[in-house]
């Protein structure tokens, strides 16, 4: 017999015991009368007896009435199958443990088949998210992918509330876990990025961890979105949450009592919901203007259903999963943790390229065209960009008798080029015989592409300027398109928009392609004037504050604002980027088969001008302070861009211009969203400056890739400032060779990268003579007591050093002997920090003995240490040890 809570009680008993809890706590009957009939304990009269029974509750009384009729073995069946369908009961699983309930022999081995509804609804949940998410649907439409075989991590940055690094999440399935989360009253996790770091892939991996139960979580329900679909309803459409739940993921079956529904309302702590691409709804959510919802029941506009989930007024307790595009701020007091997604390692690249590529001629192939161009690498960081250039690799090696990526500075215009070319050739016209390759001539190729490439760009731009990324088969009917064009890849359905089988909804292969094309359209237009080009560039100059989640804007507002179609503008400035490269004399050759010669020289001329003219008044206008460094330019966010499209202009002049104009002695790039592909449009400018110059570009995320991409320009450089950008070993080989040649730097940060023993052992030669460096941060490098014995050797042969920070790194006791005899060496040092490592007294001995034989430091300063506090008072009387 099992154990219960009085050894003489016999299961009849225990029922009748605990009948009111029974009675008052078991709300779903289905699955009990299921598993009695089916055992035979009840027949079919008895179960038609209870369900014609008024009320709930009177139904559980005519159960237990039933079961202590059938005797012992049927008593403790009927505990069982609470005992065994535990998501069904979760309200009894307490009483269980207050009984002590452990299964017999006897109960153990009989059959309790899960028919309950809450359970069901969570295995079709489960399996239809599993078929919707095994197969990578986001970037092409023509072959199918499996997730399994493609999806690579990439790197996912922990951050705090202040966006500081908490460092980085080991795997996926840790995401909804309590680590790193810095308010536990929050219910949201947010994924910022940037487009095409991987946002989507990452929340279709979480989806499918879940439906396979791979996933550190004990939800049973997981309902996933895209912020965009929201766009879709009308102004004056009103949904219940009900609706929202079950319409647009799956309807539960067999549920005639709305148990379901029900079970979330009263345990919303086992849901899990995924909102992708908040970005992209931003400026409709300034349009509501009805009251917030608190009633489960309540119908409203589904944007204020939203708005209500993510506030926690409704289903408070619920876990919450939110993308946006990295710049998009929510308020902190929904978030729980955040997440800022960096694109791929290079291991990570690696393991991309070999999923893509099976055969080890073209995984070679790749990767040794890739590592001539550390820009290309940049790019490719980007998961987005990667794809389309080894997708591009493959397809047109596959055509043609030759293919290799571009050996000069490939741009992002070259990039999407590549996939046009890719999707255009998919055309009859422009397909070569299967029986022979033929040359590649990328020029004929869009000239044959011509009417369809045009369609869709017109398309593109249209949904643009109406601020929509969703199009109706009627616009595209409309733009000219025809069935066998949607074939080439541009476009891909999107039916779960729509639940009332109406016509198929489309969209862009991704919002960037949707930008590039837009930008084809406004080159191609040759009905407008020409100036119609700069349209985004004058909505994207315009002065707007930065973009936040409006939990607390004011809902019964007696003046709604007006609304800002282009609020939310990264997309606009993607193709002001993408017009800057198409009208770029390295593509005149391609584009003048297309449009007519006068009008491209009229529109690079006017963009040209533009150009010239807002980098002249960008400069002029940048506040600027004086430091210890002199005097300081912090640039502005739209900064970056604009260097950005004075990269894809190929420009020099403008370039010359740009350079000329930057009078500061620093410039501060810091919390700028500076990936490695922009270090090559920062060095296509620095390099034509005369003077030295300091450069801050702290909390990045250029990588080791952008320091390669630097290098022409470390020569001009006095300061150096590279913290938290996710640099290794490999970035301080190079740093280290530049300071040896050129010796300029007098101040380098490197706070918060990896470069780990082998960079400190790199940096250490570079250090040894150094005429000009003063200050030096390798504080949280990961550097141990064999790196710390490198840097302490080399520092006693220099005498300009004044300032040196090793905090937060791994340094022992190994360590303290070398740095006693840098300490010894009296070089001229005037502040050395070891805070947080792992001296214990007797490292600090050696120190502290040091210090006797030295007049020029100022403070050695170890908190953080492994001393207690009665060993720190030993060293009271050397008052430059520091301790606090």
């Amino acid at each position: 017999m099992g154990q219960i809570e009085e050894a003489n009680m016999s299961y009849g008993d225990v029922l009748t015991y605990h009948r009111e809890v029974l009675v008052s706590r078991l709300r779903s009957i289905q699955c009990i009368l299921d598993n009695l009939s089916a055992c035979g304990f009840v027949c079919e009269e008895d179960v038609e007896i209870v369900q014609q029974t008024a009320t709930k509750t009177d139904q559980v009384r005519k159960i237990l009435d039933l079961v202590q009729c059938k005797g012992e073995e049927a008593c403790e069946y009927f505990i069982y199958i609470i005992y065994k369908v535990c998501d069904a009961y979760i309200d009894l699983q307490p009483w269980l443990k207050e009984i002590n309930y452990n299964p017999s022999n006897d109960v153990a081995v009989m059959e309790v088949v899960n028919t309950d509804p809450i359970s069901r609804y969570s295995e079709k949940l489960r399996h239809e998210m599993s078929r919707d998410t095994c197969f990578i649907m986001s970037y092409g439409q023509r072959e199918e992918t499996r997730l399994e075989e493609l999806y690579t991590d990439t790197l996912m940055e922990l951050l705090n509330d202040c966006n500081e690094s908490l460092g980085f999440l080991e795997s996926l399935d840790q995401l909804l876990g309590d680590n790193a989360v810095f308010n536990p009253e929050g219910e949201t996790i947010f994924v910022m990025g940037d487009a095409g770091v991987g946002k989507s892939i990452l929340l279709q991996k979480l989806q499918n961890l879940w439906s396979k139960k791979g996933l550190q979580t004990d939800a049973i329900f997981f309902f996933k979105f895209r912020c965009r679909m929201f766009r879709i309803f009308k102004d004056t459409e009103q949904i219940s949450l009900r609706d929202l739940l079950f319409k647009y993921n799956c309807y539960p079956d067999h549920d005639p009592d709305n148990e379901v529904f029900d079970y979330i309302l009263r345990f919303p702590e086992k849901v899990v919901f995924t909102f992708d691409g908040y970005d992209e709804i931003q400026e409709d959510l300034d349009m509501i203007n009805v009251p917030e919802v608190v009633s489960p029941e309540d119908k409203t506009h589904p944007l204020q259903l939203l708005i209500s989930l993510l506030c926690g007024k409704l289903l408070k307790g619920s876990q919450k999963v939110l993308t946006a595009r990295t710049g998009v701020e929510l308020q902190s007091r929904v978030i729980r943790k955040k997440v800022a997604l960096r694109g791929f390692s290079p291991a990570h690249l690696k393991t991309y390229i070999n999923l893509h590529f099976k055969e080890q001629e073209h995984r070679e192939l790749v990767s040794v065209q890739l590592d001539a161009s550390p820009h290309l690498c940049g790019l490719c960081s980007t998961p987005l960009f990667c794809w389309i250039v080894l997708k591009s690799f493959r397809h047109l090696h596959t055509m043609h008798d030759s293919f290799y990526l571009p050996e000069t500075c490939i741009t992002l215009t070259d990039i999407f080029l590549l996939l046009s070319e890719v999707f255009l050739s998919h055309s009859a016209s422009s397909a070569p015989s299967l029986l022979k390759k033929s040359t590649r001539c990328a020029s004929e190729t869009f000239r044959r592409g011509l009417r369809p490439l045009a369609a869709f760009a017109k398309l593109a731009l249209q949904g643009m300027e109406r601020g929509s990324f969703i199009c109706s088969q009627e616009e595209i009917t409309e733009c000219g398109l025809t069935e066998e064009d949607l074939t080439l890849g541009f476009l891909r359905p999107v039916s779960e928009y729509d639940t009332s089988g109406g016509p198929a909804t489309f969209e862009f292969l991704h919002i960037t392609l949707q930008s590039f094309l837009a930008a084809f359209a406004l080159v191609l237009d040759q009905q407008d004037a020409a100036n119609s080009i700069l349209k985004f560039f004058t909505e994207c100059s315009r002065k707007r504050q930065p973009s936040c989640l409006p939990f607390d804007f004011c809902i019964n507002a007696s003046k709604p604002s007006e609304k800002k179609p282009f609020d939310t503008y990264e997309h606009l400035q993607f193709t002001n980027l993408f017009l800057s490269g198409l009208l770029s004399k390295a593509h005149a050759s391609l584009i003048e088969h297309l449009v007519s010669p006068v009008f491209l020289k009229k529109k690079r001329a006017l963009l040209k001008s533009y150009l010239s003219t807002s980098v002249k008044s960008h400069l002029h206008g940048l506040p600027s302070y004086n430091g210890e460094e002199g005097k300081k330019v912090h640039v502005l966010p739209n900064f970056l861009w604009m260097l950005r499209c004075i990269f894809e202009t190929g420009s020099k002049d403008i370039a010359q211009m740009t350079a000329k104009g930057i009078t500061a002695g620093l410039i501060k790039l810091g919390y700028c969203n500076v990936f490695s592909g922009d270090c090559t449009a920062l060095n296509f400018v620095l390099q034509h400056r005369q003077k030295l110059l300091g450069l801050d570009m702290d909390n990045n995320n250029i990588s080791d890739y952008g320091v390669k991409q630097l290098r022409p320009s470390f020569c001009k450089m006095t300061v150096v400032r590279l913290c938290v950008n996710q640099l290794s070993d490999s970035s301080i080989e190079v740093l280290a060779e530049e300071l040896c040649k050129h010796k300029v730097v007098e101040v380098l940060g490197m706070w918060g990268n990896g470069i780990g023993d082998e960079g400190a052992d790199a940096f250490a030669e570079a250090l040894r003579h150094h005429p000009s460096l003063t200050n030096l941060s390798l504080s949280a490098n990961v550097i141990t007591s064999k790196g710390g014995k490198c840097l302490a050797e080399a520092l006693k042969e220099n005498s300009v050093l004044r300032i040196f920070w090793l905090v937060q790194n791994e340094m022992t006791d190994d360590a303290a002997p070398h740095l006693a005899e840098l300490v010894r060496a009296n070089t001229g040092l005037s502040h050395l920090w070891l805070i947080n490592n792992q001296f214990t007294v007797d490292g600090i001995k050696h120190l502290a003995e040091a210090l006797a034989h030295n007049t020029a430091l100022k403070e050695i300063c170890v908190k953080g240490n492994q001393l207690s506090e009665e060993e720190q008072k030993e060293f009271v009387a050397e008052k430059r040890l520091r301790f606090h």
